[in-house]
C-alpha cells in the first residue's frame, strides 16, 4: 500500500512547455524534394524512421540517411538538421505552464516525460530555458521506449520510486494520457494553463506563492 497523495507532477514537453509547428519545415523541405506536404509530414509524425529515432535506435546520421532515402531529399546532413530542429517556439501558454511548474516545485517533485529525439532535445536545451527546473528528465531516446508504450511509464515510475497513483501527469495527446491512466497514474489532458490549474486543484495540489522574480533570467527574452 502506497502513501496517499500526489508526490510527483509529471509534465509532457511538446505543446505544453514548448510549442511546435511543422508547416514551415515541411515547406522548406519541399524545396529539396518532389514529395508533397502529406508525404513530408509523415516523416515527422508517422514514419518508422522517426519512431526509431525517438527511441534512440538510430543515430542522427542514420536517421538523416533514412529520411533522405524516404523523401529523395537533395539536401546534405548539415543543411537538413536546422530544418528538422527549427520547428519549436515559445508561447505565452508555455510561459504560463513554466510558472505553474515553478510554483509546484516548492512542494512537489516535478519531472518531465517526453517523446523526443536527441537532435530536438539538444536544440531545445540550447534555445529554450525549460529543462533546468525539473528534477528528472525522462526522454524516450534515452529510455529506449516511447509513449504510449506502457514500458516508458513503468520505467519512469520505478526510477521515481513512487506508486503510479502518487503521480499527476499532464499531456496534450489523449491516447498518451489514456495509456498512463491505465497504469493508475492520475492523468489529465492538457488544453491550457487555466485547465491545468483546475486539474491540479481537483487533486488538492496547491501552487506555492512564488514570486516571478524567482524565474531564470533567461526568461526575460521570451
Amino acid at each position: 500500500m502506497s502513501e496517499a497523495g500526489i508526490k510527483v507532477v509529471l509534465f509532457d514537453l511538446g505543446n505544453v512547455l514548448v510549442d511546435f509547428d511543422l508547416k514551415p519545415a515541411i515547406k522548406r523541405i519541399s524545396n529539396f524534394c518532389n514529395k508533397g506536404s502529406e508525404g513530408i509530414s509523415k516523416l515527422f509524425l508517422n514514419s518508422g524512421a522517426a519512431n526509431s529515432f525517438e527511441k534512440g535506435e538510430l543515430s542522427p546520421e542514420e536517421f538523416y540517411k533514412q529520411a533522405k532515402d524516404m523523401l529523395e531529399i537533395k539536401l546534405g546532413y548539415e543543411s537538413f538538421v536546422p530544418i528538422w530542429n527549427e520547428i519549436f517556439f515559445f508561447s505565452s501558454k508555455n510561459r504560463a505552464v513554466y510558472h505553474i511548474a515553478n510554483r509546484l516545485k516548492e512542494n512537489y517533485r516535478i519531472c518531465l516525460l517526453s517523446n523526443t529525439n536527441i537532435l530536438h532535445y539538444n536544440y531545445i536545451k540550447d534555445n529554450f530555458p525549460v529543462f533546468s527546473i525539473f528534477e528528472r528528465l525522462f526522454l524516450s531516446f534515452e529510455m529506449g521506449a516511447a509513449k504510449p508504450d506502457k514500458l516508458i511509464y513503468e520505467k519512469a515510475t520505478r526510477a521515481l520510486g513512487v506508486s503510479p497513483e502518487n503521480i499527476f501527469y499532464t499531456d496534450d495527446r489523449p491516447e498518451l494520457v489514456n495509456s498512463a491512466a491505465a497504469l493508475g497514474i492520475k492523468s489529465f489532458i492538457f488544453t491550457s494553463a487555466e485547465q491545468l490549474i483546475k486539474d491540479l486543484s481537483s487533486l488538492n495540489i496547491a501552487l506555492a506563492d512564488t514570486r516571478d522574480s524567482f524565474l531564470p533570467e533567461a526568461f526575460l527574452g521570451y
